[in-house]
């Protein structure tokens, strides 16, 4: 029994692994027609600079998750639109950045766009800042839909990483245009092997991903 208890705890327990950079595939690489903005890479983000681990916007994925958001590109692209992805793999030290920013008194330029109902200091409490994310698994995504005839994103009602319950997929805060957007993005990634966060709009992981109990910490660099 006692062995049995070991087993359980050590699969229970998440691994923080530095890893295989080789691990990683540029997803961009493998889809030419992806279009990113890897947001955490430079200001326009909810901290409002550059973040730990972030050293190049590449959107760097597990193969498994790469070779499934390729398929989910040929579906949006069937409708007339592209993937833009806002970020993919996440390094651990990105996060742990999250965690103590959220601690931190310094100026709040950012919380009119991503916060603007919230105190900075109950972001982790209210479960949208945690100290371990599944992007860190690398088989996780944040992302939207553009129109690739004019290059704009579709209407999902709220931006991207906006801490609010409007965020939630399906709000009735939002339009039904908005819905119906966010509607279109789920089913694109689902049947392309994704599956939703009800929170969040944008945020889809792979069903079958194949880390899922560990967490890398591998630089995001050329």
């Amino acid at each position: 029994m006692r062995e049995l208890f070991t087993v359980l705890l050590l699969t229970l327990t998440p691994v923080i692994a530095h890893g295989d950079p080789s691990l990683l595939i540029n997803a961009q690489v493998r889809t030419p027609s992806l279009l990113t903005d890897i947001r955490y890479a430079g200001s326009n983000n909810f901290i409002g600079r550059p973040v730990e681990g972030y050293e190049a916007p590449l959107c760097l994925l597990s193969e498994a998750a790469s070779v499934a958001l390729g398929r989910a590109q040929e579906r949006a692209q069937s409708h007339g639109l592209s993937l833009l992805m806002y970020d993919c793999y996440r390094p651990q030290r990105a996060v742990n950045d999250f965690v103590d920013w959220v601690s931190g008194t310094g100026p709040e330029s950012t919380k009119p766009a991503y916060y603007p109902s919230l105190e900075r200091s109950s972001l982790i409490e209210l479960g949208y800042i945690a100290s371990q994310s599944g992007h860190s698994r690398a088989s996780t995504v944040d992302l939207t839909l553009v129109d690739s005839a004019t290059g704009q994103p579709l209407d999902m009602g709220t931006p991207w990483d906006f801490f609010d319950p409007m965020s939630h997929t399906e709000s009735d805060e939002v339009d039904r245009g908005a819905r119906d957007n966010r509607f279109l993005l789920r089913e694109i990634m689902t049947a392309s092997g994704f599956r939703p966060y009800y929170a969040e709009w944008w945020h889809f992981t792979l069903v079958d991903e194949p880390y899922p109990g560990t967490y890398f910490d591998i630089l995001i660099d050329q």
